[in-house]
């Protein structure tokens, strides 16, 4: 979410609405429900997904997932092809929400007050869940609601930054991919600082915050990352080499 990918146009209105279907949304496969036996196998799969995934990152094994879920690797994989499937399904609801968040923000009449309120409200999640943090924070590919979330973050943020910067609230030369990149950053910290003392992550957004105020800036010392910089930087902190 904090990653920018792609060229994925927004999720519309209507199709927000599938916030409250990702229960359903895979429930049919030829237009017939799916047996009793079978809907409750999709659903503890998708609980033990949400578990295991907030405990260790979205990296962790499918066949740990089965297990917790007490069904066969033949019976997830049955529902689920690809591990991109299944974090659609687990984390859809999350990821919309935050759009939804990012709206507000575009709509709220004072844009540093949106964009506080929008970048709190990012953070809650990310130190909530390691695995929504895993792919808010990082560079994670196939799953469309974190694809759109991607672009719409990024032009939440454009925005914001623009009107802010009309109106002498931030300084000249931050642009978006540095926000982004900087989030990204401290995000990452999120759900460990959340462990150690709640709500502590607080106190490292707030002086980030503060670093974007015009007021007693001075020129920063390199050029910022293009967007394409960017994706690559990101994708190296899902997979770091070595």
């Amino acid at each position: 979410m904090l990653h920018r990918s792609g060229t994925v146009p927004y999720v519309s209105k209507d199709a927000q609405q599938d916030v409250r279907q990702d229960v359903r949304q895979d429930v049919q496969r030829s237009g017939s429900p799916l047996r009793k036996d079978a809907q409750r196998n999709r659903e503890l799969v998708l609980a033990a997904a949400r578990e295991v995934y907030a405990e260790q990152g979205v990296e962790a094994p499918l066949d740990v997932i089965a297990r917790r879920a007490g069904v066969g690797n033949a019976t997830l994989y049955r529902r689920f092809p690809d591990r991109a499937a299944l974090i659609e399904a687990v984390f859809h609801a999350t990821l919309a929400s935050v759009i939804e968040a990012g709206e507000e923000a575009r709509r709220a009449e004072d844009p540093w007050a949106g964009l506080n309120g929008y970048l709190d409200r990012v953070f809650t999640v990310l130190a909530a869940d390691r695995g929504a943090n895993d792919l808010m924070t990082t560079g994670i590919e196939g799953v469309p609601t974190l694809e759109r979330l991607h672009v719409h973050n990024a032009e939440t943020f454009a925005g914001l930054l623009d009107r802010c910067r009309d109106r002498g609230l931030v300084r000249a030369d931050v642009v978006t991919e540095d926000l982004l990149l900087s989030l990204a950053a401290v995000g990452r910290a999120a759900p460990a600082l959340e462990a150690a003392v709640p709500g502590s992550w607080r106190r490292p957004l707030a002086l980030l915050i503060d670093g974007l105020r015009a007021e007693g800036a001075h020129p920063l010392p390199t050029e910022p990352l293009t967007s394409d910089q960017l994706t690559a930087v990101l994708g190296e902190l899902n997979h770091p080499r070595g």
